[in-house]
């Protein structure tokens, strides 16, 4: 072997691994893409394992070779696509000025997605496959201390003062997450609903010493009109 080929400059060993390792992941995330829509349209059943290979330009082979099985697929791409809701909730939430617009934030982002059913479903399916019960503990893990990490960080940027400890409210919140809209997609609920109704039993998280939100006065009554309330600029 050259210097050169040992070194990583292209056509070495090193750089060929690395390609390799690269198109690895791709391949991965391209599969667990087309996983997540299918699985969500159809559902575990519905959704061959041949028509998420077709989808990503690939062989069913390959699903064996990253996931192994068809289940242990499903249960990733719910875990990784309730990853993404809550960063995309902490992001959306990170613009908030208030205890109560924070909350609101986090609660809009979420309810808009149907990410968290997707999940509870993976939850219940770890019940027959035990073995892929660690990849959910990781994922509610993940969950609460990205959670309660974004909720003391505005505690301290903003002043606020928080009327629970910070990680049981982290914990309650996903807690009630997922209990509110395995019961609202059940019942058919929209997405307005199930807002409402996970503002309604959240209630406060925090208070402030500043002046609090105004409400901007909208057509509808009960919970469902705070979905539509707004911070003062």
């Amino acid at each position: 072997m050259t210097g050169s080929s040992a070194r990583g400059g292209p056509g070495s060993v090193r750089h060929n691994v690395r390609a390799t390792r690269t198109a690895g992941r791709q391949m991965r995330s391209r599969l667990l893409d087309v996983a997540s829509g299918l699985f969500r349209e159809r559902g575990l059943s519905g959704a061959s394992i041949a028509d998420i290979a077709a989808g990503a330009d690939a062989f069913p082979s390959q699903i064996t070779y990253y996931f192994r099985t068809k289940e242990a697929l499903f249960v990733e791409a719910a875990c990784r696509d309730m990853l993404y809701v809550a960063r995309g909730a902490e992001q959306a939430a990170l613009r908030a000025t208030t205890p109560r617009g924070y909350t609101q934030a986090l609660v809009e982002t979420v309810t808009a997605s149907d990410s968290v059913p997707f999940f509870a479903e993976a939850l219940t399916l770890t019940r027959r496959r035990p073995d892929l019960a660690p990849l959910v503990e990781r994922t509610v893990e993940r969950l609460h201390t990205e959670g309660l990490r974004a909720y003391v960080g505005q505690i301290a940027r903003h002043g606020w003062k928080s009327l629970r400890d910070p990680d049981a409210t982290s914990r309650r919140f996903w807690a009630v997450a997922i209990g509110v809209m395995i019961e609202g997609f059940a019942m058919g609920r929209s997405a307005d609903a199930l807002c409402g109704e996970m503002l309604r039993v959240i209630g406060d998280q925090a208070t402030t010493p500043a002046q609090g939100a105004h409400l901007h006065v909208v057509p509808g009554s009960g919970d469902a009109a705070l979905c539509r309330e707004e911070d003062p600029s």
